[in-house]
This record gives C-alpha cells, structure tokens and sequence, in this order.
C-alpha cells in the first residue's frame, strides 16, 4: 500500500524561513530510518505560496492565478512518499516524525490500479504500465 503524508505548511513557511539545523538533523536521522525499513520511496519540501500559481478550469476557460494563497490551512509545506504493508503501519511511522506544536499531518492510501475494478480496461492498464515505466526510467 502505498501512502502519500502531507506536511502543512505555516506562516513560517509561507514566509520562506528556513529550518533551522537542528531541525534538519532531526528530519534527516528520521528520513534515514524510513529509507533504511523500505517505506520511503519520495518527499521534498516545497517552496512558499508566493511563488506558486494555480489554475482554475471553468469549461474551456483556463485561468491562472499567481501565489500567495490565503487559506493557510490548506497549504502543503512538503510531501512524503511511503509505501507500507498497512495504514496502521504508515500511522506509526508518522506517530515517530519529529513534529510538535499541535502539528497535524494527513496521510492518505494511493490508488492502486486494482482499485478502479472494470474501468481500467487491460488496454487502459497497458497504457498505465508503459508510462510508469518511462517515468522510472527518467
């Protein structure tokens, strides 16, 4: 099973201030662990609001609007990519994150193909596998 964990971002963050040393000693031992047990396949953290743009799809209308986003408590500071035998083994692993401060971190389950039953035809299917694999191989 794989597990997408979304860090929240603060003003902090959105502010663009760095973490400090220890900060980053602790993320890092922790990141090692979870390289080292085979859970972690990605993460990284983003750069703030300010420098993003999202864009609204209204029918054929395509409009983009430029960062900073007001809704703090929606904004993603960074990104794990787990994959796990379980969701209450991806909750204990996120229970040991170097967090404090009344923090929440949500972790959602990633789709897996089987999981779209008859709609991915075997031809859709095919099509998916061929662009994992040009992805994998960049």
């Amino acid at each position: 099973m794989r597990f997408m964990v979304f860090v929240p971002g603060s003003p902090e963050t959105e502010a663009g201030e760095m973490p400090t040393t220890e900060l980053m000693e602790e993320m890092t031992q922790y990141n090692e662990e979870l390289v080292k047990a085979g859970v972690m396949l990605g993460g990284d953290g983003l750069h703030p609001t300010s420098k993003g743009a999202k864009v609204r799809f209204s029918g054929k209308d395509r409009t983009v609007i430029d960062g900073p986003f007001t809704e703090a408590k929606e904004i993603v500071a960074g990104y794990w990519l787990w994959e796990c035998a379980s969701r209450d083994e991806a909750i204990e692993w996120l229970k040991r994150a170097p967090f404090d401060g009344g923090t929440e971190i949500e972790l959602r389950q990633i789709f897996d193909p089987e999981d779209f039953g008859d709609a991915l035809t075997p031809e859709l299917r095919e099509r998916e596998d061929r662009m994992r694999e040009q992805v994998e191989g960049r």
